[in-house]
């Protein structure tokens, strides 16, 4: 493809389809050409952005009328298979937030679509897009095997925030939506195949559907001998005591994300603190004979520290690379799918009460 602009179509304008139009606004080689949303915040996001953009309440109608080059998915999970794949089959590139789908299967069909339409699909995998995450996964890959990997994002949501919890929770668990990102970056940290899966959730309000939960904690054990835990809590009732955990052990050490501002009381549903770092904290398990360690503790504070943003940005940057340089996607998405594969095993697990193996 040539370096003439991409006309994007913008598929949702809460939080994350906001700051993407906004990236497709400051980016060249992205010319936005419609917005999509059922109620009124396409309104909202069209006057932010400058206005005179075309407004649509039906996305079908929108990709018929605006013919776009690609289509930019941040909607509910539980309308991104079908979305994408519509996308796809109108001959769009496309970028989907995550999950690829709210089934297993669903996110199949999607690469199944995307290699039938010979079109790119990125899926916005944010923390991949950070440098001191980066770091981060760079050095728990240092630290010798197995490693014991502790993550966690409980969110005190309130106010607008409890408003979009609530919808995600008609189709998706906290340990689902949020947990498909901690997934995989701890895949990338064992570079392992994860073999079985352990979880627990608890409903702790009525404002969710009967069959949903709101907290819930899974723990997967990896095939090199590694494991790991995270926990995601949605919901006015959760604590913001130790809310952000983000800690890595290994045989050598372990190295630890230290965000004493993200991380203070009042900020766990704030969206910038969640990928947050502010500096990564790596301890030497070397010792000497009298068992004192040899080497102290080192402080990586990384000059570029994007805020969210930016990351988006950053992950729009690389669709566009992915698009311009007809870059090969395949690994990036039988990631996304494995993922999705290994937080649905412990849904299940969830609802069973049973640990689930993995083919």
């Amino acid at each position: 493809m040539n370096n003439t602009s991409i006309k994007v179509l913008v598929v949702g304008c809460g939080n994350m389809g906001a700051s993407h139009a906004f990236a497709y606004q400051l980016l060249d080689g992205f010319e936005i050409c419609g917005i999509v949303s059922t109620g009124k915040s396409k309104e909202v996001l069209n006057e932010k952005l400058g206005g005179g953009f075309p407004l649509y309440s039906d996305y079908t109608l929108a990709l018929a009328e605006t013919q776009p080059d690609a289509v930019c998915i941040s909607t509910y999970p539980d309308t991104h298979e079908q979305f994408c794949i519509q996308a796809l089959e109108a001959g769009c590139h496309v970028f989907i937030e995550k999950p690829i789908a709210d089934t297993v299967e669903g996110a199949e069909r999607v690469v199944a679509a995307a290699q039938k339409a010979d079109k790119k699909v990125v899926v916005g995998y944010i923390l991949r897009h950070h440098p001191s995450w980066a770091k981060f996964v760079e050095i728990a890959q240092e630290l010798g095997k197995p490693l014991v990997m502790r993550m966690n994002l409980n969110q005190q949501s309130h106010g607008f925030m409890w408003d979009v919890h609530r919808n995600l929770m008609k189709s998706l668990s906290p340990i689902v939506d949020c947990g498909v990102h901690y997934i995989d970056v701890m895949c990338q940290m064992t570079r392992s195949k994860p073999v079985r899966v352990s979880a627990i959730g608890a409903r702790m309000t009525n404002d969710i559907p009967a069959t949903n939960y709101n907290y819930g904690q899974l723990q997967i054990h990896f095939e090199d001998g590694s494991v790991g835990w995270y926990e995601a809590g949605w919901g006015p009732m959760m604590s913001e005591t130790a809310f952000f955990v983000k800690d890595v052990i290994g045989p050598k050490g372990c190295v630890s994300i230290v965000a004493k501002d993200a991380g203070a009381a009042g900020k766990s549903d704030n969206v910038d603190s969640h990928t947050k770092t502010e500096s990564l904290r790596w301890h030497h398990a070397d010792i000497d004979a009298s068992n004192e360690f040899t080497r102290p503790d080192e402080w990586i504070d990384l000059q570029d520290e994007p805020d969210h943003q930016e990351l988006c940005n950053r992950e729009q940057r690389y669709f566009l690379k992915a698009i311009q340089e007809n870059l090969d996607l395949t690994d990036h998405l039988a990631d996304a799918v494995n993922s999705l594969k290994v937080a649905f095993a412990c849904d299940e697990s969830v609802r069973t009460g049973e640990m689930v193996r993995l083919g």
